[in-house]
C-alpha cells in the first residue's frame, strides 16, 4: 500500500527536521514543497507532500506517522 502525508510547519528549522525525520524513516518527497503566509499569526508556512510503500491494507484508522 502507498502512505501519503503532508507536513506542516513554521518556516523555522523545525519544518527542516520534521521532512528529515521522515526521509530518514523511509518517506520520499512527493511534489513541490509550498510556502504560504499566515497572517492571522504573521508567519510563513512550509508543507511537503511525502509518500512511501509499506504492507498491509489501508484502513482510515491508520496512523500515518507511525510508519
Amino acid at each position: 500500500m502507498k502512505l501519503y502525508r503532508y507536513l506542516t510547519e513554521d518556516d523555522t528549522s523545525a519544518f527542516c527536521h520534521k521532512v528529515t525525520e521522515a526521509l530518514n524513516k523511509g518517506w520520499e518527497l512527493h511534489g513541490q514543497p509550498s510556502h504560504a503566509f499566515d497572517v492571522k499569526r504573521g508567519v510563513m508556512r512550509c508543507g511537503q507532500a511525502v509518500v512511501k510503500e509499506v504492507p498491509g491494507t489501508y484502513a482510515p484508522d491508520l496512523k500515518l506517522g507511525e510508519f
